[in-house]
């Protein structure tokens, strides 16, 4: 499959104009990585934008000098990363392949090419950014306000692509900071109320509103208890 047909299933390229999605192409670098290889790390000075065209990224953020855990997993169709124009810093997480990847990199300097020609391009990586803190900030309340099965609901939901979620279950105890003897026990009683079904490496969601309706119970129940 093309370059242009795998980066138009990420709704942010997508949603792009078509001269600024030639342009991103034109500049953007295609780079292969196998499973645990870096393809940038936390602190890196070159910032810029990763689409992910083939395969699964981790996302690591380091809580100590020998330690990263899981903080989200990014399939195909994923669009991330910031600039350093206008007040960015360097790279704030860890990112490397949970499985054999291919993704196309805009470093810093070719969205300044490219905005030479596309004024509106600023526009489009701040609503980027934008998304990415939205996530983030969702992630910080769930973890403060959901029990553990309410927050592996929760993440299932953010994470679910076609109705599949590309993550191990060891990947969402991580991300949910549990154990995973917890995780699994949670993960079985949800597969036993039908709302999903595990598989091998993946999770098939079954019922979305139903996990949309458990989290959102457990939601009311903390503003009202």
């Amino acid at each position: 499959m093309r370059i242009e047909a795998l980066a138009g299933r990420g709704k942010w390229f997508a949603g792009l104009p078509p001269p600024l999605r030639a342009a991103l192409l034109r500049e953007g670098r295609v780079v292969r990585r196998e499973a645990g290889q870096w393809v940038y790390g936390q602190g890196d000075a070159r910032a810029g934008v990763v689409l992910v065209l083939k395969g699964l990224l981790r996302i690591e953020a380091s809580v100590g000098d020998a330690r990263d855990v899981l903080v989200n997993l990014a399939p195909a169709g994923a669009a991330f990363g910031q600039s350093r124009r206008g007040g960015g810093g360097p790279r704030i997480a860890t990112v490397r392949a949970a499985s054999a990847a291919t993704v196309l990199l805009v470093t810093d300097d070719a969205l300044e090419r490219i905005a030479h020609d596309h004024v509106a391009l600023w526009r489009h990586v701040g609503e980027l950014v934008y998304d990415q803190l939205d996530a983030m900030v969702r992630l910080a309340a769930h973890l403060l306000a959901l029990g553990p099965r309410q927050r592996i609901a929760a993440r299932l939901l953010a994470l679910a692509g076609d109705d599949v979620v590309r993550a191990t279950q060891a990947d969402l105890a991580e991300m949910c900071g549990l154990s995973r003897r917890v995780a699994n026990a949670h993960l079985a009683a949800l597969e036993a109320a039908g709302l999903i079904e595990r598989r091998y490496r993946r999770i098939a969601i079954r019922d979305a509103a139903g996990l949309r309706r458990f989290v959102a119970g457990a939601e009311d129940s903390q503003k009202t208890g």
